[in-house]
């Protein structure tokens, strides 16, 4: 059963930017489209008897257009378009449309960006452009065809390199390719997967396997880890770290001097939560302060009332959720705690 936190009054309305108990401002909202995908990579979600979220759940165009305004009125700055896999949505040109024409209360538009497997990307890509899509991350592990059936349990290699040459083609810069280390799966491949992403005009980024798999399978002692995956690229180029992080869940590095950089995500052995300002949002309508939280902001009362809408402004009241989720955020995810409770949902679900 999913848990779920009930939003409690908050009293008058709260003003000013979506900062937490610890200081940190929210600016990044990341909207899962879907929790459907064209492929079932073994770190993400089983390859069959996935309970699919009901199609009369799954939030409409409006209802995200109206979540993203209104996020976009308190300081979020930026979207990120996640699955699932986002490309399988119906509607998906038309939402980057829609969200593309926001604007903060300055009148700066947002930055609309996207992380998909790329397989739709040679048909959709010119109409995404054209909507207001501004920047792409592309999910690819592994370069070996029989090491990507055997992830992703489907045989679509050949599709996915399309996509990346179609966003290569296209002048979406930054390009990111992004692969999750594996042991005894692709933790041969790092200086390969580099070359590709360079080969590509795109910046290549190695994210530390989490606890997010839909079958609980995870094992820390699997786990490849930021600093060896830096001793392998080591190997090849050195290394120069990239000051100026920030909030980026990425840390940098200049490849041989530059201009070119490879980045890490190390969100298990070195968690860079103290700079956190991301939110997301389920495709069933539910606001999580934290990739690994156990509890969500339910939307769904507010975006679809039982009983009709209420007193308060619907536009107010998914203000109060979004600063009650905020309000909520602990300091830290807590992975390296024995404590650590892993999410119900699979990554799919929550979105990336």
């Amino acid at each position: 059963m999913r848990p779920t936190t009930g939003v409690a009054p908050l009293g008058e309305r709260s003003s000013g930017a979506l900062s937490d108990t610890f200081g940190r401002v929210h600016r990044d909202l990341r909207i899962s489209l879907t929790d459907r995908c064209s492929l079932r990579c073994t770190y993400c979600m089983p390859e069959q008897g996935n309970e699919w979220l009901a199609r009369s759940g799954i939030l409409s165009l409006d209802e995200i257009e109206r979540i993203a305004r209104v996020a976009a009125g308190v300081g979020i700055t930026t979207f990120r378009l996640t699955g699932g896999e986002p490309l399988l949505r119906t509607d998906i040109v038309e939402v980057v449309r829609r969200l593309a024409a926001i604007t903060g209360p300055d009148g700066t538009p947002v930055e609309l960006a996207m992380t998909t497997n790329g397989i739709r990307l040679p048909e959709l890509l010119p109409d995404l452009m054209a909507a207001g899509l501004q920047r792409l991350n592309v999910s690819i592990d592994t370069l070996h065809r029989d090491r990507f059936a055997a992830l992703t349990r489907r045989d679509r290699l050949d599709d996915v390199l399309a996509g990346i040459r179609a966003a290569q083609a296209s002048g979406l810069r930054p390009l990111k390719l992004n692969a999750v280390a594996m042991r005894g799966v692709n933790d041969d491949e790092m200086v390969q997967l580099v070359e590709f992403a360079l080969a590509h005009d795109a910046q290549q980024r190695f994210i530390e396997q989490m606890p997010l798999d839909a079958g609980h399978t995870w094992d820390r002692a699997q786990m490849v880890t930021r600093e060896e995956i830096l001793a392998a690229l080591a190997t090849r180029w050195a290394l120069t770290p990239v000051p100026g992080r920030g909030g980026a869940p990425a840390e940098r590095w200049l490849l041989d001097g530059g201009p070119q950089t490879v980045g890490v995500i190390a969100s298990v052995t070195a968690p860079f939560c103290g700079d956190c300002d991301r939110l997301r949002l389920t495709a069933d309508g539910q606001l999580r302060n934290c990739l690994f939280s156990t509890a969500e902001y339910d939307l769904m009362p507010t975006l679809r009332p039982a009983g009709g809408q209420g007193a308060e402004p619907m536009d107010a009241a998914i203000e109060r959720v979004l600063r009650a989720c905020v309000h909520g955020k602990l300091p830290g995810h807590a992975i390296n705690d024995p404590s650590f409770l892993q999410p119900a949902r699979g990554m799919n679900a929550i979105g990336g």
